[in-house]
């Protein structure tokens, strides 16, 4: 017979003790608890609720029969099948052993680092055979472990090393945690201030974490003031750029998070001040031909965030000032590759910039775009990228000297 995939479902549990209920009650807010938990909660002279922090303003205690009868039913087909509450109990209770260590003031700097590699060893096994990891909410307690341990200190380094352990496990929780944990962030000042400090200070392992950590931010409604936060700051955005722009170890990831920053308009101001077209072009000139024309998706991302960009007229003026900043863009016009990403967002970056400034125009025919539009057209590339050649040509076209119309 196979075991059970999890422990005690997290609805079962009492959010003050973390046991089983053996009779829930529930407040005015609508929280439940177990009644003595509650009851010695409320007898030490507190008015409030333990997980909203609400004002209680009606103190009665209502006994919850459905939950009740949910966990009476749980428990039956359970020991139907030979599992007894005893079985899960020892399951869990390794489980909050494991986060105590964490969490104990008391526990030594060895002791924390050797939970976190337990709890990275456990979370191999996700989704199922390990749901207490998620129910017990391991994520938002490691990721807070992770920014404390961000303030510099004589033993900094190692300190490092445990952020890197740290965010190790919160990656791999992160796909089976709730996402609004990371708006604390948002919430508190010193926690989103010692986010920034393990970007700036961090090693390179730690910087690509965290650029993992805004991708999936990026990604949720939920959390999308504080993507606005995060494109917001001077010291986040010249951060990514200096990886970006020297090649550096983390490269990748930091054009990812430049793109997922760049998602929302009142980003785009910041971003673009910080001189971030200049590096992103600067990064494409530089990699190597034999990955430029591959589908090598690092350069196609810094060209989806130069075209996201250029909404920004300054966006615009620096491509244009930058030596190659034309040029590049035209290269990017037609690759030898089955990837039409590239192609269609560098088409669309000159339409944007030749609609609107007759040097862009002039610049492009120059480095020879009406060839690579000729070829793109003849190529196996989308229709939609195809129609967008046609229109980049025919604006071109209609803004050419009677000298230059003779190329078309």
């Amino acid at each position: 017979m196979e075991e059970p995939d999890m422990g005690i479902p997290p609805l079962f549990r009492c959010p003050i003790s973390l046991d089983l209920f053996k009779d829930p009650v529930t407040l005015c807010t609508g929280q439940t608890y177990d009644r003595s938990s509650i009851e010695k909660w409320l007898s030490s002279g507190n008015s409030t609720c333990p997980v909203t922090m609400q004002k209680l303003h009606d103190s009665s205690i209502v006994p919850n029969t459905t939950l009740r009868h949910l966990i009476d039913q749980w428990l039956q087909i359970n020991c139907s099948h030979g599992y007894d509450l005893d079985y899960f109990q020892t399951v869990d209770d390794s489980f909050v052993i494991l986060k105590h260590n964490l969490q104990s003031k008391e526990s030594t700097f060895e002791t924390k680092v050797e939970a976190l590699e337990k709890v990275l060893a456990l979370s191999e096994n996700l989704p199922f055979e390990n749901c207490p990891l998620i129910q017990l909410d391991f994520f938002q307690m490691i990721l807070e472990l992770a920014l404390e341990n961000a303030v510099e200190s004589s033993n900094f380094e190692d300190n490092l090393m445990f952020v890197e352990k740290a965010l190790s496990c919160g990656l791999k929780l992160l796909p089976f945690s709730d996402l609004g944990t990371l708006n604390m962030l948002k919430e508190d000042e010193s926690k989103f201030t010692n986010f920034l400090i393990l970007f700036k200070k961090g090693t390179f392992f730690i910087k690509k974490s965290l650029c993992h950590f805004i991708l999936t931010i990026s990604s949720s409604l939920q959390l999308k003031e504080l993507l606005s936060m995060l494109g917001k700051s001077k010291i986040l955005i010249q951060e990514l750029l200096h990886l970006i722009e020297n090649k550096l170890d983390g490269s990748e990831e930091s054009i990812r998070a430049l793109y997922a920053l760049s998602s929302l308009d009142q980003n785009r101001e910041v971003i673009v001040k910080e001189s971030a077209v200049k590096a992103l072009i600067t990064y494409i000139m530089n990699t190597p031909k034999c990955l430029l024309y591959r589908s090598f998706l690092a350069p196609i991302m810094a060209m989806k965030t130069i075209e996201t960009l250029l909404v920004v007229q300054s966006a615009k003026e620096e491509v244009l000032n930058h030596p190659n900043g034309v040029s590049e863009i035209v290269k990017m016009v037609f690759r030898v590759s089955s990837d039409n990403e590239a192609s269609e967002s560098a088409v669309n970056c000159l339409i944007i910039l030749c609609q609107d400034l007759m040097d862009a125009r002039e610049e492009a025919i120059c480095c020879g775009v009406l060839t690579k539009l000729l070829l793109l057209l003849q190529s196996q590339c989308t229709e939609r990228t195809k129609n967008k050649a046609r229109m980049l040509l025919k604006l071109l076209r209609s803004m050419c000297t009677g000298d230059q119309k003779q190329a078309f």
